[in-house]
C-alpha cells in the first residue's frame, strides 16, 4: 500500500504506464478508521489487493480543492481505476476524466456519468427504511432522531428512508433531524444527538462517518437506542445498537474492479440494493430480547419483503440521475 503524501498537479495528458500490474487507487473525505462510511470503502480496496493482485494507494483528501489534483497524480501515474468515496467528488472527477480516457472513474453516491465516469449508489434506504420499522416497535415516545454530517442528497435519502419506515408503523411520530457540519467531530454530534435525546428522542440513526460515535455515547448516556450504519457497527457499542444497516461495499468495489481488470466495464449509473445482496440489516443478537417479538418479526418480514422485491419503496425516495 502506497500513501500519498500530497496532491501535486500533473500535466492534463494521458499517461497511462507500460506497466502491467493492475492499479487501483481510492480517495476518501475522511480517516478509514472511522468504522463505517470511510472503512467500508478502505475494506473494498484491500480486498481488490488481495483477490485481483492490484497495487493500490490511498489518498485522504482535506478539502475540496485536494479533489483535482489527487485524481490527476494518481491517473498520470497510470493508476487502472480510481475510486472516490463521496457525492462531492464528482465534478472533479468528470473534468479530469477527459483529460485521462484510459483510466475509470467511480463515484460513490455520485450525481452523474460520463465515458470513463461511473457512479455507484446503494439503495441503503432499503436497509434504514427496516431500521425504522423496527425503531418504531421499540420507540416509546413516538420520536426518533437523526444525526448527519453534511447535508448531502445521499444522507437526506437515507434519513427519508428511515422516517418512511418509521411513519408506516407510527404515523403520528416524529423524526428530528440534524447536521454538524462536518463528519469528525465528535463531540459536535453527540451534543446534537443528546439534545435530541432531550426533545423526546428514544431512538437514534446517523450518517456521520468518524463523528457517529458521538451520537452513540449519546445514547449510552441518555438510556436510549441507536443504529449502525454502511459497516456492522453493532460491536462499536453493543449495549445500544439494535441493528446496522450495511452496504456491501467491498464486493462492489471488487466486481468493478474485476470488470475494469477484464475489460468488460461498462461505465453508467450503477445500483446496488438488497435484491443483489449488496445491502443488509444485521441484527444485534445482543439486544434482540429487548425488542419485542412483534416489532421484531416484523422488520425481518419487511426486509425479507425488500429482497424479494415483493416490497418497493416509493419513487419518492430515488435521487435524481444525469448522465453527460
Amino acid at each position: 500500500m502506497s500513501l500519498l503524501g500530497a496532491c501535486t498537479a500533473h500535466p492534463s495528458t494521458d499517461t497511462k504506464s507500460a506497466s502491467t500490474a493492475f492499479k487501483v487507487a481510492l480517495l476518501t473525505p475522511g480517516p478509514v478508521s472511522d468504522a463505517g462510511w470511510n472503512a467500508a470503502a478502505y475494506q473494498g480496496l484491500e480486498l481488490i489487493k488481495a483477490k485481483l493482485g492490484a497495487d493500490t494507494a490511498l489518498v485522504q483528501t482535506k478539502s475540496p480543492a485536494d479533489f483535482e489534483d489527487a485524481f490527476r497524480d494518481f491517473a498520470s501515474r497510470g493508476f487502472d481505476l480510481i475510486f472516490a468515496h463521496g457525492f462531492e467528488y464528482t465534478d472533479s472527477a468528470l473534468e479530469v476524466a477527459r483529460s485521462f480516457p484510459n483510466t475509470y472513474f467511480v463515484v460513490s453516491s455520485g450525481s452523474e456519468s460520463s465515458a470513463n465516469v461511473a457512479s455507484i449508489t446503494f439503495n441503503v434506504d432499503q436497509a434504514t427504511y427496516v431500521e425504522g420499522v423496527l425503531a418504531a416497535g421499540v420507540s416509546k415516545s413516538g420520536v426518533v432522531g437523526a444525526v448527519g454530517g453534511i447535508e448531502l442528497p445521499s444522507i437526506k435519502l437515507f434519513f427519508e428512508g428511515f422516517k418512511r419506515g418509521f411513519l408506516s408503523v407510527q404515523p403520528k411520530g416524529r423524526i428530528l433531524i440534524s447536521y454538524t457540519g462536518n463528519f469528525d467531530d465528535v463531540g459536535a454530534a453527540k451534543e446534537a444527538a443528546l439534545a435530541q435525546i432531550s426533545q423526546g428522542a428514544d431512538v437514534l440513526i446517523h450518517n456521520a462517518d468518524a463523528a457517529g460515535l458521538g451520537v452513540f455515547l449519546a445514547a449510552e448516556q441518555g438510556h436510549a437506542y441507536a443504529f449502525g450504519v454502511f459497516t456492522n457497527q453493532n460491536n462499536v457499542a453493543p449495549d445500544v445498537v439494535l441493528a446496522s444497516a450495511v452496504t456491501s461495499t467491498s464486493l462492489a468495489f471488487l466486481k468493478i474492479a474485476t470488470e475494469v481488470r477484464d475489460k468488460t466495464f461498462h461505465p453508467g449509473m450503477l445500483e446496488f440494493g438488497m435484491q443483489d445482496g449488496m445491502v443488509s440489516v444485521v441484527f444485534n443478537p445482543k439486544l434482540e430480547s429487548r425488542i419485542p417479538a412483534g416489532a421484531l418479526e416484523r422488520a425481518r418480514k419487511v426486509e425479507q419483503d425488500l429482497a424479494t422485491g415483493k416490497l418497493v419503496l416509493p419513487p419518492t425516495l430515488s435521487l435524481p440521475v444525469t448522465a453527460k
